[in-house]
């Protein structure tokens, strides 16, 4: 894959886990095989390849699809939080990386959890809910917090709540392979044609589902 490629993939991985958190949050509901691909990601952590990491291309497929939305500028009002989250994950990913000790921490508590991923993979309500207290002992302690909105119906669900947690924490991941593959915030405006033709390219192949 080309640079770009990579860095899309990536940056498509932040993009579904803020479109995720968008519509749990509104409607208490969430795409089953997309949200176990973001969770994948927390416990992928020698990939030989980017792809690897989301259990392929078609795993972050509806970021792609919100990816290329949202640097369209199509349905502008109703990717308004989407993109909002995607530039709050991006801009708390620096502010975790800038804290060495708690990285080395949410990755020893996810090398930990994943052994229950393992065994309980048909449980994502289980993992999101493991995730969510490894989000909440440590990147819910920095001063900046992302501020979810939504139904006060489906926010107060704690099952809803862990599920938001555990994509923040995804999305976070997401943003570091990002950064680490070159991804960096300036380059969505000065390359955003670039990003937009790349995300429509690798979601056009991808099988209906």
């Amino acid at each position: 894959m080309t640079s770009i490629e990579k860095q899309t993939l990536a940056l498509a991985g932040v993009t579904q886990a803020a479109r995720i958190v968008d519509q749990v949050s509104r409607t208490g509901t969430y795409p089953v095989e997309f949200l176990e691909s973001s969770m994948h990601s927390l416990f992928t952590f020698d990939a030989s390849d980017v792809a690897e990491v989301y259990g392929g291309i078609a795993g972050v497929k509806l970021g792609l699809i919100n990816l290329s939305a949202m640097l369209a500028n199509r349905d502008e009002a109703e990717n308004r939080d989407v993109t909002r989250y995607v530039f709050n994950l991006l801009y708390l990913e620096r502010k975790f990386a800038a804290s060495p000790e708690m990285m080395s921490v949410v990755h020893s508590r996810l090398e930990h959890a994943s052994f229950r991923a393992e065994h309980f993979a048909s449980h994502v309500g289980a993992i999101c809910h493991s995730v969510s207290g490894i989000y909440q002992d440590t990147l819910s302690q920095l001063r900046y917090r992302i501020k979810v909105t939504g139904s006060e119906q489906h926010l107060r669900d704690e099952g809803n709540a862990d599920i938001i947690r555990a994509l923040l924490l995804a999305g976070i991941r997401s943003a570091f392979l990002w950064r680490q593959l070159g991804g960096r915030r300036w380059r969505l405006l000065f390359q955003r044609k670039q990003l937009l033709q790349t995300s429509q390219a690798l979601s056009r192949n991808l099988p209906v589902v």
